[in-house]
């Protein structure tokens, strides 16, 4: 007998025990049938971070998110879906993939849904994009790493900005006027699409706003990856008021 709530896909979902946007984010883009079962990454809070304390504490994530990993596995879910998204766009495409294999294979081969993986999925969706622009909450050390992963995709980055976080739970603080502010900033007509990494910064609901107002794609990487997990698990659902990806492809 299957789960009575669960009747089409139980998603485990790993995020940084810091992180209060993600859940909160998947549970509102959770379609009938499907149940997100979170499982926190054991992520100490830093109060001063800076170029080089980012990157250590976001591989620190990556090297604790296995043990996240094995907690959920106890509910038998279907498919894997990450709620972090800086330590998936290290080292370009082959740390990326690398990244996501090592998850699926900690889980028995278990499909894996990442923010890098999914943001690319996303662009070559919506098609036509050449050139892009992103920001992060991260440093500029990150953003470097973010810029590398979608060069190698094949896409532009014309400007990029990190913003800076100076602790993680901070990153959950941005507000909307920041997004706004920094989407005006970063937008022109040289840049096909804007893209929002950084999973506990919350975008999903603005960036569908903003694509309406720009006349072009605005990506938040919640709803990427989100997206990305629904698509690949086959399941079509349309869902509105979070933008053109979830509504139209």
């Amino acid at each position: 007998m299957g789960d009575v709530l669960a009747w089409r896909k139980k998603f485990a979902v790993m995020g940084p025990s810091t992180n209060t946007i993600v859940q909160p984010d998947f549970d509102d883009l959770r379609p009938a049938g499907v149940t997100n079962h979170y499982s926190r990454i054991y992520t100490p809070n830093a109060n001063a971070v800076s170029n080089d304390s980012f990157m250590s504490g976001a591989r620190l994530i990556g090297d604790n998110t296995i043990d996240a990993v094995n907690n959920v596995m106890t509910c038998s879910p279907d498919y894997l879906v990450m709620g972090m998204s800086a330590v998936t766009f290290f080292d370009g495409i082959k740390g990326a993939d690398k990244f996501r294999d090592t998850v699926s294979e900690a889980s028995g081969g278990l499909g894996v849904s990442c923010g890098s993986h999914s943001c690319a999925a996303a662009l070559e969706a919506y098609g036509g994009i050449k050139k892009i622009a992103f920001f992060s909450p991260y440093f500029p050390t990150a953003n470097a790493e973010v810029r590398r992963f979608f060069e190698e995709c094949g896409y532009e980055t014309v400007r990029d900005k990190p913003l800076r976080c100076k602790s993680w739970l901070a990153i959950a603080e941005v507000t909307t006027e920041v997004c706004r502010d920094t989407i005006r900033e970063l937008d022109g007509d040289d840049v096909d699409a804007i893209i929002q990494v950084g999973t506990n910064l919350s975008m999903i609901r603005f960036a569908a706003a903003a694509e309406m107002w720009l006349g072009k794609p605005v990506i938040a990487i919640n709803t990427a990856t989100y997206w990305h997990a629904l698509r690949t698990c086959g399941i079509k659902d349309r869902i509105e008021g979070f933008g053109r990806l979830l509504e139209e492809f």
